[in-house]
């Protein structure tokens, strides 16, 4: 079992930036992937970005070169850096991790950005 718990949303004029961390309650080294995830509403949940236990990092189009996914396997967190934001990045944003048989989600953490 891993609980991961999100922090660090908020309210952001367009253009600003927002940092993002997820707490595992767990050693989160030995993880397939971690990620974050966002929905905003009447929309999908959709990929941000996700890292791999090698480092291997993957961004959806629409934030690629203005967010930045990394973790700390000795504190056993992950962030999501968002810069340049937009107000279409509005969503509740989760963070998952996955191992070989099991996914897990936080309880996810609001981010709007104003025009």
């Amino acid at each position: 079992q891993v609980q991961l718990v999100e922090s660090g949303g908020g309210l952001v004029q367009a253009g600003g930036s927002l940092r993002l961390s997820c707490a595992a309650s767990r050693t989160i080294f030995s993880l397939n992937a971690m990620g974050w995830y966002r929905q905003a509403p009447g929309k999908q949940r959709e990929l941000v970005a996700t890292i791999r236990s090698g480092g291997t990092t993957n961004y959806a189009a629409s934030v690629k070169g203005r967010f930045t996914i990394s973790r700390d396997n000795g504190k056993n967190t992950l962030d999501l850096q968002m810069n340049s934001l937009k107000p279409e990045d509005t969503a509740v944003y989760y963070c998952n991790a996955q191992t070989t048989y099991q996914v897990y989600w936080g309880q996810g953490t609001q981010v709007t950005v104003s025009s």
